[in-house]
């Protein structure tokens, strides 16, 4: 898969914070359809890379291209590429789910027909039906979460940007969103996520990052990982290149 021409590439990507770099040095080839897990540890540049890729931080240094389009250059352009589902969603609290999912869907002209259909669909598999028309003051975090992921999905984004999006979920809503972004990358959307979870990374990722201390110590298959390092398994690849703290 990764020989093919990239959906998302970044050369030398860094961020800086003052004088601390949250990230740097990161250079990425990811291809139409690819789901790619970064992994790490607290303060590791994840949410920072996710920013940075969403546009909603300015790079300190490198570039950003998706789709071909440039950060900086093409950022209007770019940005009806994307959709992002940050770890604590901003819904409108006095909206219903349904008619925050149509409020999105209108920012991004989305067809009203086509919006229906999506939004009927997508909150069937991610188990919101019966909670459409409530208010969201009254949401969990998890359901928080699963209807912004409907409202970004709604969209049809070309590449799709998921900070934590199992945090949250009970294991029921976990497996369907598994099954649900498996899906979406067979479909050809480019998915780039962090988790925590070792367990979704191995089991849903085509490859992962593994980021210490603002730069990418590890990529690649769970598979070849394994073997490079002589691992049994995820976790000891992880222990073995950030397991040393931040």
């Amino acid at each position: 898969m990764n020989d093919r021409a990239p959906m998302l590439e970044t050369t030398g990507l860094g961020r800086a914070f003052g004088k601390k770099w949250a990230l740097r040095g990161l250079s990425l080839r990811v291809p139409e359809g690819e789901l790619y897990g970064f992994l790490g540890q607290n303060g590791a540049g994840k949410t920072t890379t996710l920013r940075l890729l969403a546009g909603l931080l300015r790079p300190s240094e490198g570039t950003l291209r998706i789709a071909g389009l440039e950060h900086g250059t093409d950022g209007a352009a770019l940005r009806q590429l994307l959709g992002f589902v940050p770890d604590t969603p901003p819904l409108y609290d006095y909206l219903t789910g349904r008619q925050y999912v149509a409020l999105v869907a209108s920012l991004w002209h989305v067809d009203r027909r086509q919006r229906d259909e999506r939004c009927e669909r997508l909150f069937a598999t991610l188990d919101l039906s019966e909670v459409a028309d409530e208010l969201c003051r009254g949401y969990s975090h998890g359901m928080r979460k699963k209807v912004h992921l409907a409202a970004v999905l709604t969209t049809a984004p070309r590449v799709l940007l998921l900070d934590e999006p199992t945090t949250g979920l009970d294991p029921i809503s976990t497996r369907r969103l598994k099954d649900l972004l498996l899906a979406e990358a067979a479909a050809g959307t480019t998915i780039l996520l962090s988790t925590h979870v070792l367990e979704v990374a191995e089991q849903i990722c085509h490859r992962v990052g593994i980021l210490a201390r603002g730069s990418l110590c590890a990529e690649g298959p769970v598979a070849e990982l394994r073997q490079q390092h002589g691992a049994r398994s995820l976790e000891d690849v992880f222990l073995s290149t950030a397991g040393g703290g931040d």
